[in-house]
């Protein structure tokens, strides 16, 4: 960690219920992940190499081309989880200025990913931490892996800014950053002053905000060494309760 990163602050796996609903904001440490889904710390690295197979994604408008994507939706009640059949990725303009309004078909994820032994256990934990903020329900989730590369550059992970997403439950885990400096985590409340501003560097620390109280954006990430290409890779998952966000509502 350079100098100029700061750590996150972390939440204990007792308390990231409570902390959650008091601030809007949680972190939890690899070690809390992996004990909130009943897995030995580390057991997720395996999971690293789904983000060499990302394909582009070709709806970006500012230009670019250093964000590679997958992207699929599921439906969870209680411990039942299905698969929906592929659909697009919309958001409507008051979320994603640059992105919003448009169906967005990015390509499916893989089976394999999705057949791992702890992608099951992941959701559901998720779920859960949803279920403490909102009440019990079905969760409508969607699940993003990104890759951002600096192959021109400088890759943005928040090409839109600082943005609540439209849902409920936001998280955002570290998979790997690799020969980069940047990609400083910025989270705000929406109706006051405060803010927290870290860097998450180690896998698998994993970032949960209601969206209903906090906006947030990630900055712009460069090479440590221009000579070697760099990269951050992260897994997005979001929970909605009453459905899909779509055009009709």
């Amino acid at each position: 960690m350079t100098q100029r990163e700061l750590a996150p602050p972390l939440t204990p796996p007792e308390r990231v219920d409570a902390v959650l609903r008091e601030q809007g904001r949680a972190v939890l440490s690899p070690a809390g992940v992996h004990s909130l889904i009943g897995a030995p710390t580390g057991a997720l690295d395996a999971w690293r190499g789904h983000w060499d197979r990302l394909a582009p994604d070709t709806y970006l408008r500012d230009g670019g081309h250093y964000r590679q994507r997958r992207h699929g939706s599921f439906v969870i009640y209680g411990d039942v989880l299905r698969a929906v059949p592929h659909r697009a990725h919309w958001q409507s303009l008051d979320y994603n200025a640059l992105h919003g309004g448009i169906e967005r078909w990015f390509e499916p994820l893989e089976p394999a990913m999705t057949s791992e032994p702890l992608w099951a256990p992941l959701l559901r934990m998720l779920a859960a931490r949803a279920s403490a903020l909102r009440g019990t329900q079905p969760w409508f989730i969607e699940v993003h892996p990104f890759r951002i590369d600096t192959a021109g550059g400088i890759g943005r992970p928040t090409p839109e800014g600082a943005h609540r997403d439209g849902v409920d439950l936001v998280a955002v885990m570290l998979v790997a950053r690799e020969n980069i400096k940047g990609g400083e985590t910025r989270v705000f409340d929406i109706d006051g002053p405060n803010g927290q501003r870290f860097t998450l560097t180690e896998p698998w620390t994993t970032l949960l905000l209601d969206d209903a109280r906090v906006i947030h954006e990630t900055t712009p990430i460069q090479p440590l060494d221009p000579a070697r290409g760099g990269h951050r890779d992260t897994l997005v998952v979001t929970l909605r309760g009453g459905g899909f966000q779509g055009p009709l509502g």
